[in-house]
C-alpha cells in the first residue's frame, strides 16, 4: 500500500465520515489539515486535485478522489478486507447507495443550504430551509424501523455518511428525541465506530463552535442593520 493522504478540515462532516471509514476498513490514511478559511484549497497545487475547492480530497499514491461517498466506496473497493460495509451482493450493495443518495439528496444537503443561510445569509433562521432538514427525519426513522442499521443488521458506509451528518445536525439543536429508532441506531453507531469520540465527535464540537460563532455574528449584523 502506497502513501494515502486525506485533505481536511475536523468539523466537516464529509470528512469525518471518510476518517471513520477507514479507521473501520483499518486503512492507515495521513490527515492533512486543510484551512478554509485561510483560502489553502484555492491554491494552484490543491486545484490540480480538485478544481472544486472543497474537501474531502483523498490522494491515493497520485490518484486524487474527491466526494465524500465515492471516497466511501472507493476505499471499500480497494482496501475492504471483506464486503461488510459495501456488500457485493447486488441488491444489499443497491441498498447501501440509495441510502448513501439519499443521505447526500435529501438529507445532506438541505442542512447545508440551511447551514449556508445561517452562516452568511441576511439572517441567523430560515424557518423554511430548517423545516426541509426536519423532514428528513421521519425517513431515517422509518429506514431503521426493523434494523439496527439503515439497510440491515450490519453497519454499513451509509450508516457512516449519515452518522456524520446526523451527529452535527444534532448537536446544533435539531431534536431527534422524538425518534426512538434514529436515538437506538445513533447508540449501535458510536459503539460499532472504533476511537468515536476522538474521529467524530470532536469534530462534531468543533462545528457547533463554529455554528454558534457564525450565527452570533450575524444576529448581531441583524441588530446593526435594523
Amino acid at each position: 500500500m502506497g502513501r494515502i493522504d486525506l485533505y481536511y478540515m475536523p468539523f466537516s462532516p464529509p470528512c469525518r465520515a471518510v476518517i471513520m471509514a477507514a479507521k473501520l476498513l483499518e486503512v492507515d490514511i495521513n490527515l492533512k489539515f486543510t484551512d478554509l478559511f485561510k483560502g489553502e484549497q484555492k491554491t494552484p497545487e490543491f486545484l490540480k486535485m480538485n478544481s472544486l475547492h472543497t474537501i474531502p480530497v483523498l490522494d491515493d499514491d497520485g490518484f486524487f478522489l474527491y466526494e465524500s461517498r465515492s471516497i466511501l466506496r472507493y476505499l471499500a473497493n480497494k482496501y475492504g478486507k471483506d464486503d461488510s460495509l459495501y456488500p457485493k451482493d447486488p441488491q444489499k450493495r443497491a441498498l447501501v447507495d440509495q441510502a448513501l443518495d439519499f443521505d447526500m439528496n435529501t438529507f445532506y444537503q438541505p442542512f447545508f443550504d440551511y447551514w449556508i443561510y445561517c452562516m452568511i445569509g441576511p439572517a441567523p433562521h430560515d424557518e423554511e430551509r430548517f423545516q426541509k432538514v426536519s423532514k428528513s427525519f421521519p425517513i431515517i426513522d422509518d429506514m431503521l424501523r426493523k434494523s439496527d442499521f439503515v439497510t440491515g443488521q450490519n453497519i454499513s458506509l451509509a450508516d457512516i455518511s449519515l452518522l456524520a451528518g446526523v451527529s452535527s445536525v444534532h448537536a446544533v439543536g435539531f431534536d431527534i428525541a422524538n425518534y426512538p429508532n434514529i436515538v437506538r441506531w445513533f447508540a449501535h453507531c458510536k459503539q460499532a465506530v472504533p476511537d468515536y469520540q476522538e474521529l467524530n465527535e470532536k469534530g462534531v464540537q468543533d462545528f457547533k463552535k463554529l455554528w454558534d460563532r457564525f450565527k452570533e455574528k450575524q444576529k448581531t449584523k441583524v441588530k446593526t442593520n435594523s
